[in-house]
Protein backbone atom coordinates (compact mmCIF):
# COMPACT_ATOMS: atom_id res chain seq x y z
CA UNK A 1 0.00 0.00 0.00
CA UNK A 2 1.55 3.42 -0.90
CA UNK A 3 2.64 5.90 1.76
CA UNK A 4 -0.18 8.31 1.39
CA UNK A 5 -0.43 8.32 -2.23
CA UNK A 6 -4.15 8.01 -3.20
CA UNK A 7 -4.30 7.63 -7.09
CA UNK A 8 -4.42 10.86 -9.39
CA UNK A 9 -7.54 12.37 -9.91
CA UNK A 10 -7.93 12.43 -14.14
CA UNK A 11 -10.40 15.51 -14.19
CA UNK A 12 -6.94 17.46 -12.01
CA UNK A 13 -5.06 16.18 -15.25
CA UNK A 14 -4.53 19.22 -17.94
CA UNK A 15 -4.40 18.00 -21.86
CA UNK A 16 -1.26 19.24 -22.84
CA UNK A 17 -1.96 21.22 -26.26
CA UNK A 18 -0.09 19.10 -28.99
CA UNK A 19 0.29 15.78 -26.93
CA UNK A 20 -1.72 13.25 -27.88
CA UNK A 21 -2.02 10.07 -26.09
CA UNK A 22 -3.03 6.63 -26.17
CA UNK A 23 -2.97 3.34 -25.05
CA UNK A 24 -3.56 -0.19 -25.65
CA UNK A 25 -3.58 -3.96 -24.42
CA UNK A 26 -0.60 -6.02 -26.06
CA UNK A 27 -0.41 -8.92 -23.66
CA UNK A 28 3.37 -8.49 -23.39
CA UNK A 29 3.88 -9.66 -20.54
CA UNK A 30 0.58 -10.90 -19.04
CA UNK A 31 -3.26 -10.91 -20.72
CA UNK A 32 -5.91 -8.49 -19.88
CA UNK A 33 -3.71 -5.28 -19.01
CA UNK A 34 -2.90 -2.13 -20.11
CA UNK A 35 0.88 -2.28 -21.30
CA UNK A 36 1.66 0.27 -24.58
CA UNK A 37 1.44 4.11 -24.65
CA UNK A 38 1.53 5.93 -27.81
CA UNK A 39 2.32 9.61 -27.82
CA UNK A 40 1.99 11.93 -30.84
CA UNK A 41 3.83 15.25 -30.67
CA UNK A 42 2.45 18.21 -33.01
CA UNK A 43 5.01 19.04 -35.53
CA UNK A 44 7.43 21.66 -34.21
CA UNK A 45 7.62 19.82 -30.58
CA UNK A 46 11.11 19.68 -29.07
CA UNK A 47 11.75 17.32 -26.59
CA UNK A 48 14.86 16.81 -24.28
CA UNK A 49 16.23 13.77 -22.25
CA UNK A 50 17.83 12.52 -19.29
CA UNK A 51 19.09 8.72 -18.94
CA UNK A 52 20.43 5.90 -17.06
CA UNK A 53 24.69 5.55 -16.77
CA UNK A 54 24.12 2.16 -16.70
CA UNK A 55 26.47 1.12 -18.59
CA UNK A 56 24.28 -1.79 -19.43
CA UNK A 57 21.71 0.62 -20.94
CA UNK A 58 18.90 -0.99 -22.60
CA UNK A 59 18.34 -0.87 -26.71
CA UNK A 60 15.35 1.38 -25.82
CA UNK A 61 17.75 4.49 -23.97
CA UNK A 62 20.32 3.99 -27.14
CA UNK A 63 17.78 4.45 -29.87
CA UNK A 64 16.01 7.37 -27.68
CA UNK A 65 19.45 9.17 -26.90
CA UNK A 66 20.31 8.62 -31.32
CA UNK A 67 17.12 10.02 -32.16
CA UNK A 68 16.88 13.22 -29.83
CA UNK A 69 19.03 14.39 -32.61
CA UNK A 70 15.66 14.71 -34.97
CA UNK A 71 12.79 16.67 -34.62
CA UNK A 72 10.52 13.85 -32.22
CA UNK A 73 7.31 13.36 -33.62
CA UNK A 74 5.96 10.49 -31.91
CA UNK A 75 7.12 7.94 -28.12
CA UNK A 76 6.42 4.28 -27.93
CA UNK A 77 6.46 2.90 -24.20
CA UNK A 78 6.10 -0.32 -23.53
CA UNK A 79 5.90 -2.29 -20.02
CA UNK A 80 6.53 -6.27 -19.41
CA UNK A 81 9.83 -6.50 -21.07
CA UNK A 82 12.80 -4.22 -20.56
CA UNK A 83 14.77 -4.86 -23.79
CA UNK A 84 17.81 -4.57 -22.11
CA UNK A 85 21.08 -7.40 -22.04
CA UNK A 86 19.76 -8.33 -25.49
CA UNK A 87 22.88 -7.04 -27.77
CA UNK A 88 22.10 -6.29 -31.09
CA UNK A 89 19.08 -8.17 -31.40
CA UNK A 90 17.42 -5.76 -28.92
CA UNK A 91 18.49 -2.66 -30.79
CA UNK A 92 16.81 -3.94 -34.12
CA UNK A 93 13.56 -5.28 -32.27
CA UNK A 94 13.27 -1.64 -30.51
CA UNK A 95 14.25 -0.26 -34.32
CA UNK A 96 11.24 -2.44 -36.06
CA UNK A 97 8.55 -1.22 -33.68
CA UNK A 98 10.17 2.61 -34.20
CA UNK A 99 9.65 1.69 -38.04
CA UNK A 100 6.13 0.75 -37.79
CA UNK A 101 4.43 3.32 -35.67
CA UNK A 102 6.37 5.91 -38.01
CA UNK A 103 4.56 3.96 -40.73
CA UNK A 104 1.08 4.52 -39.17
CA UNK A 105 1.58 8.25 -38.17
CA UNK A 106 3.59 9.58 -41.24
CA UNK A 107 7.14 10.02 -39.82
CA UNK A 108 10.31 8.71 -39.92
CA UNK A 109 11.37 6.08 -37.63
CA UNK A 110 14.54 7.99 -36.77
CA UNK A 111 11.68 10.86 -35.20
CA UNK A 112 10.51 7.60 -33.04
CA UNK A 113 11.65 7.31 -29.22
CA UNK A 114 10.88 4.03 -27.89
CA UNK A 115 10.96 3.35 -23.91
CA UNK A 116 10.22 0.20 -22.47
CA UNK A 117 10.39 -1.20 -18.75
CA UNK A 118 10.33 -4.37 -17.45
CA UNK A 119 12.00 -7.79 -17.05
CA UNK A 120 15.95 -7.50 -18.19
CA UNK A 121 17.52 -9.91 -20.51
CA UNK A 122 14.00 -11.20 -22.67
CA UNK A 123 13.31 -10.94 -26.22
CA UNK A 124 11.45 -7.81 -27.30
CA UNK A 125 7.91 -9.46 -28.35
CA UNK A 126 7.76 -7.25 -31.29
CA UNK A 127 5.09 -8.88 -33.18
CA UNK A 128 2.77 -8.29 -29.94
CA UNK A 129 3.78 -4.91 -29.73
CA UNK A 130 3.14 -3.69 -33.64
CA UNK A 131 -0.44 -5.80 -33.21
CA UNK A 132 -1.17 -3.64 -30.08
CA UNK A 133 0.12 -0.18 -32.19
CA UNK A 134 -3.26 0.58 -33.95
CA UNK A 135 -5.89 0.24 -31.13
CA UNK A 136 -2.83 2.90 -29.19
CA UNK A 137 -2.76 4.53 -32.38
CA UNK A 138 -7.14 4.82 -32.54
CA UNK A 139 -6.88 6.08 -29.02
CA UNK A 140 -5.02 9.40 -29.47
CA UNK A 141 -6.17 11.94 -27.27
CA UNK A 142 -5.01 15.12 -25.59
CA UNK A 143 -6.94 14.15 -22.44
CA UNK A 144 -5.61 10.48 -21.89
CA UNK A 145 -3.14 11.17 -19.18
CA UNK A 146 -4.92 8.90 -16.17
CA UNK A 147 -4.89 6.26 -18.34
CA UNK A 148 -1.34 6.85 -19.65
CA UNK A 149 -0.09 6.68 -16.32
CA UNK A 150 -1.54 2.88 -15.49
CA UNK A 151 -0.15 2.14 -18.98
CA UNK A 152 3.31 2.09 -17.97
CA UNK A 153 3.26 0.64 -14.60
CA UNK A 154 4.66 -2.78 -13.59
CA UNK A 155 4.84 -3.22 -9.63
CA UNK A 156 3.56 -0.11 -9.08
CA UNK A 157 0.41 -0.01 -6.84
CA UNK A 158 -0.48 3.43 -8.08
CA UNK A 159 -0.31 5.02 -10.90
CA UNK A 160 1.89 8.40 -10.73
CA UNK A 161 0.52 11.87 -12.73
CA UNK A 162 0.69 15.30 -11.92
CA UNK A 163 -0.12 18.36 -13.66
CA UNK A 164 -0.05 22.48 -13.04
CA UNK A 165 -1.10 25.85 -15.00
CA UNK A 166 1.04 28.66 -14.80
CA UNK A 167 0.78 32.13 -16.12
CA UNK A 168 3.57 34.20 -18.29
CA UNK A 169 3.13 37.23 -19.69
CA UNK A 170 2.17 35.83 -23.09
CA UNK A 171 -0.95 33.59 -21.23
CA UNK A 172 -1.26 30.81 -19.49
CA UNK A 173 0.35 27.43 -20.01
CA UNK A 174 -0.06 23.85 -18.89
CA UNK A 175 2.46 21.80 -17.37
CA UNK A 176 1.43 17.70 -16.77
CA UNK A 177 3.34 14.79 -16.09
CA UNK A 178 3.48 11.23 -15.69
CA UNK A 179 5.96 8.38 -14.01
CA UNK A 180 6.37 4.63 -13.26
CA UNK A 181 8.23 3.34 -10.74
CA UNK A 182 8.83 1.58 -7.29
CA UNK A 183 11.56 -0.90 -7.73
CA UNK A 184 15.20 -0.59 -8.84
CA UNK A 185 15.08 3.08 -8.17
CA UNK A 186 18.48 5.05 -7.52
CA UNK A 187 18.91 8.15 -9.48
CA UNK A 188 21.66 8.10 -11.61
CA UNK A 189 20.29 9.68 -13.83
CA UNK A 190 16.50 9.21 -12.47
CA UNK A 191 13.08 7.24 -12.09
CA UNK A 192 12.65 4.28 -14.20
CA UNK A 193 10.49 6.26 -16.59
CA UNK A 194 9.29 9.75 -16.24
CA UNK A 195 7.11 12.11 -19.25
CA UNK A 196 6.72 16.05 -18.65
CA UNK A 197 4.92 17.78 -21.22
CA UNK A 198 4.19 21.93 -21.99
CA UNK A 199 2.41 23.68 -24.43
CA UNK A 200 4.98 26.29 -24.02
CA UNK A 201 7.19 27.44 -26.96
CA UNK A 202 10.79 27.48 -25.81
CA UNK A 203 14.54 26.93 -27.79
CA UNK A 204 15.23 23.40 -27.36
CA UNK A 205 18.77 24.44 -25.79
CA UNK A 206 16.78 25.94 -22.76
CA UNK A 207 14.32 22.87 -22.67
CA UNK A 208 18.15 20.72 -22.50
CA UNK A 209 18.89 23.29 -19.53
CA UNK A 210 15.76 22.70 -18.12
CA UNK A 211 15.92 18.89 -18.35
CA UNK A 212 19.12 18.09 -16.48
CA UNK A 213 18.68 20.90 -13.72
CA UNK A 214 15.14 19.41 -13.30
CA UNK A 215 16.56 15.81 -12.79
CA UNK A 216 19.11 16.87 -10.37
CA UNK A 217 16.30 18.23 -8.10
CA UNK A 218 13.84 15.58 -8.46
CA UNK A 219 14.33 12.66 -9.74
CA UNK A 220 18.15 12.62 -8.97
CA UNK A 221 17.17 13.05 -5.00
CA UNK A 222 15.06 9.60 -4.45
CA UNK A 223 16.40 6.37 -3.85
CA UNK A 224 14.42 3.06 -3.29
CA UNK A 225 17.25 0.51 -2.93
CA UNK A 226 20.28 1.88 -4.23
CA UNK A 227 19.82 -0.18 -7.74
CA UNK A 228 20.19 1.96 -11.00
CA UNK A 229 18.06 0.46 -13.41
CA UNK A 230 19.24 -0.02 -17.39
CA UNK A 231 16.24 1.93 -18.79
CA UNK A 232 15.94 5.07 -16.67
CA UNK A 233 14.80 7.76 -18.97
CA UNK A 234 12.93 10.95 -18.37
CA UNK A 235 11.96 12.84 -21.00
CA UNK A 236 10.77 16.80 -20.98
CA UNK A 237 8.42 17.82 -24.23
CA UNK A 238 7.45 21.22 -25.18
CA UNK A 239 4.64 20.93 -27.98
CA UNK A 240 5.32 24.79 -29.01
CA UNK A 241 1.24 24.98 -29.59
CA UNK A 242 0.95 27.49 -26.78
CA UNK A 243 2.15 30.83 -25.32
CA UNK A 244 5.93 31.77 -25.73
CA UNK A 245 8.40 31.99 -23.16
CA UNK A 246 9.62 35.17 -24.00
CA UNK A 247 11.41 36.70 -21.05
CA UNK A 248 14.60 35.25 -18.41
CA UNK A 249 11.46 35.41 -15.71
CA UNK A 250 8.68 33.46 -18.41
CA UNK A 251 11.77 30.63 -18.33
CA UNK A 252 12.22 30.52 -14.50
CA UNK A 253 8.73 30.54 -14.14
CA UNK A 254 8.55 27.78 -16.34
CA UNK A 255 10.87 25.70 -14.94
CA UNK A 256 10.03 25.83 -10.82
CA UNK A 257 6.85 24.57 -12.30
CA UNK A 258 7.98 21.59 -13.74
CA UNK A 259 10.52 21.61 -10.99
CA UNK A 260 7.41 21.37 -9.10
CA UNK A 261 5.84 18.60 -10.86
CA UNK A 262 8.82 16.54 -11.44
CA UNK A 263 9.41 16.42 -7.80
CA UNK A 264 5.54 15.28 -6.92
CA UNK A 265 6.25 12.15 -9.76
CA UNK A 266 9.90 11.55 -7.82
CA UNK A 267 8.57 11.41 -4.50
CA UNK A 268 5.06 9.52 -5.92
CA UNK A 269 7.53 6.70 -6.95
CA UNK A 270 9.34 6.75 -3.05
CA UNK A 271 5.63 6.68 -1.75
CA UNK A 272 5.05 3.58 -4.24
CA UNK A 273 8.29 2.14 -3.32
CA UNK A 274 8.01 -1.79 -3.37
CA UNK A 275 6.84 -3.15 0.61
CA UNK A 276 7.25 0.61 1.50
CA UNK A 277 5.41 1.69 4.55
CA UNK A 278 7.74 4.56 5.21
CA UNK A 279 8.27 7.97 3.59
CA UNK A 280 11.89 9.65 4.90
CA UNK A 281 12.78 13.02 4.15
CA UNK A 282 16.95 12.95 4.33
CA UNK A 283 18.15 16.36 4.91
CA UNK A 284 21.88 16.88 5.52
CA UNK A 285 22.58 20.76 6.54
CA UNK A 286 25.82 22.95 6.82
CA UNK A 287 28.17 20.82 4.99
CA UNK A 288 30.94 22.33 2.88
CA UNK A 289 29.30 21.56 -0.67
CA UNK A 290 25.81 20.40 -1.86
CA UNK A 291 27.78 17.10 -2.89
CA UNK A 292 29.12 16.25 0.32
CA UNK A 293 25.76 16.47 1.70
CA UNK A 294 23.96 14.51 -1.11
CA UNK A 295 27.16 11.77 -0.57
CA UNK A 296 26.36 11.77 3.66
CA UNK A 297 22.53 11.60 2.41
CA UNK A 298 22.94 8.50 0.31
CA UNK A 299 24.57 6.70 2.52
CA UNK A 300 22.11 6.89 5.10
CA UNK A 301 19.33 6.33 2.56
CA UNK A 302 21.03 3.37 0.82
CA UNK A 303 21.17 1.53 4.26
CA UNK A 304 19.82 -1.83 4.78
CA UNK A 305 20.68 -1.41 8.33
CA UNK A 306 18.70 2.05 8.29
CA UNK A 307 15.99 1.56 5.89
CA UNK A 308 14.57 -1.76 8.13
CA UNK A 309 15.32 -0.17 11.10
CA UNK A 310 12.89 2.70 9.66
CA UNK A 311 10.33 -0.45 9.07
CA UNK A 312 10.44 -1.53 12.75
CA UNK A 313 10.09 2.31 14.01
CA UNK A 314 13.29 1.27 15.87
CA UNK A 315 15.32 4.33 16.93
CA UNK A 316 18.26 2.21 16.59
CA UNK A 317 20.38 5.52 15.97
CA UNK A 318 23.68 3.73 15.72
CA UNK A 319 22.96 2.36 12.27
CA UNK A 320 22.40 6.31 11.02
CA UNK A 321 25.57 7.44 12.65
CA UNK A 322 27.54 4.45 11.34
CA UNK A 323 26.37 5.62 7.66
CA UNK A 324 27.55 9.03 8.24
CA UNK A 325 30.87 7.67 9.12
CA UNK A 326 31.27 5.81 6.34
CA UNK A 327 30.54 8.02 3.75
CA UNK A 328 33.38 8.91 2.37
CA UNK A 329 34.09 12.40 3.96
CA UNK A 330 37.73 11.79 5.08
CA UNK A 331 38.18 15.16 6.92
CA UNK A 332 34.53 14.96 8.76
CA UNK A 333 34.51 16.07 12.32
CA UNK A 334 32.29 14.07 13.99
CA UNK A 335 32.42 15.82 17.23
CA UNK A 336 30.45 18.66 15.74
CA UNK A 337 27.19 16.95 14.30
CA UNK A 338 24.07 17.25 15.68
CA UNK A 339 21.11 14.30 14.25
CA UNK A 340 17.41 14.87 14.84
CA UNK A 341 14.67 13.12 13.82
CA UNK A 342 11.74 15.26 13.11
CA UNK A 343 11.69 17.84 16.14
CA UNK A 344 13.75 15.40 18.43
CA UNK A 345 17.52 15.94 18.71
CA UNK A 346 18.98 12.67 19.61
CA UNK A 347 22.40 13.47 18.77
CA UNK A 348 24.47 16.91 20.45
CA UNK A 349 27.76 16.95 19.26
CA UNK A 350 28.51 13.42 17.97
CA UNK A 351 27.01 12.29 21.21
CA UNK A 352 23.88 11.56 22.78
CA UNK A 353 22.05 14.17 23.66
CA UNK A 354 21.93 14.15 27.62
CA UNK A 355 18.04 15.36 27.54
CA UNK A 356 17.13 12.42 24.79
CA UNK A 357 14.11 10.01 25.34
CA UNK A 358 13.74 7.44 23.11
CA UNK A 359 10.02 7.44 23.50
CA UNK A 360 10.06 10.42 21.36
CA UNK A 361 12.21 9.43 19.01
CA UNK A 362 9.78 6.39 18.66
CA UNK A 363 6.79 8.05 18.36
CA UNK A 364 8.40 9.83 15.42
CA UNK A 365 9.42 6.74 13.56
CA UNK A 366 6.43 5.20 13.95
CA UNK A 367 4.46 8.00 11.60
CA UNK A 368 3.96 6.75 8.07
CA UNK A 369 6.27 10.28 7.21
CA UNK A 370 9.15 11.31 8.94
CA UNK A 371 12.43 13.28 8.40
CA UNK A 372 16.20 12.43 9.14
CA UNK A 373 17.92 15.95 9.69
CA UNK A 374 21.98 16.02 9.63
CA UNK A 375 23.53 18.97 10.86
CA UNK A 376 27.26 19.00 9.82
CA UNK A 377 28.55 22.54 11.20
CA UNK A 378 30.91 22.93 8.88
CA UNK A 379 29.30 25.00 6.47
CA UNK A 380 26.57 26.62 4.58
CA UNK A 381 25.56 23.88 2.24
CA UNK A 382 22.46 21.48 1.87
CA UNK A 383 20.50 18.45 -0.01
CA UNK A 384 17.71 17.05 0.77
CA UNK A 385 16.74 13.67 -0.43
CA UNK A 386 13.46 10.94 -0.39
CA UNK A 387 13.57 7.30 0.35
CA UNK A 388 11.48 4.50 2.16
CA UNK A 389 12.19 1.84 4.48
CA UNK A 390 12.42 -1.65 3.45
CA UNK A 391 9.98 -4.15 4.11
CA UNK A 392 9.44 -7.95 4.40
CA UNK A 393 7.17 -7.18 1.33
CA UNK A 394 10.37 -5.64 -0.85
CA UNK A 395 11.69 -8.83 -0.62
CA UNK A 396 8.70 -10.74 -1.25
CA UNK A 397 7.95 -9.13 -4.64
CA UNK A 398 11.41 -9.16 -6.27
CA UNK A 399 11.82 -12.76 -5.22
CA UNK A 400 8.49 -13.29 -7.47
CA UNK A 401 8.90 -10.60 -9.68
CA UNK A 402 9.35 -13.17 -12.66
CA UNK A 403 6.45 -15.48 -11.78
Amino acid sequence: MAVNLPPPDPALLYPVPGVELGIATAGIKKPGRKDLLVVRLAPGAVAAGVFTRNRFCAAPVVLARKHLKNPVRALVVNTGNANAGTGKDGLARALRVCASLAERLDCKPQQVLPFSTGVIMEPLPVERIVAGLPAAVAGLREDNWASAAQAIMTTDTVPKACSRKVKLSGGEAVVTGIAKGAGMIRPDMATMLGFVATDVKIAGGALKRIVKKVADQSFNCVTVDGDTSTNDSFLLIASGTGVEARSDNDRKMLEQTILEVSQRLAQAIIRDGEGATKFVTVRVERGRSAAECRKIGYAIAHSPLVKTAFFASDPNLGRILAAIGYAGIKDLKTEKIDLYLDDVLVVRKGGRNPSYLETAALAAMKKPEFAVRVILNRGQSAATLWTCDLSYDYVKINAEYRT
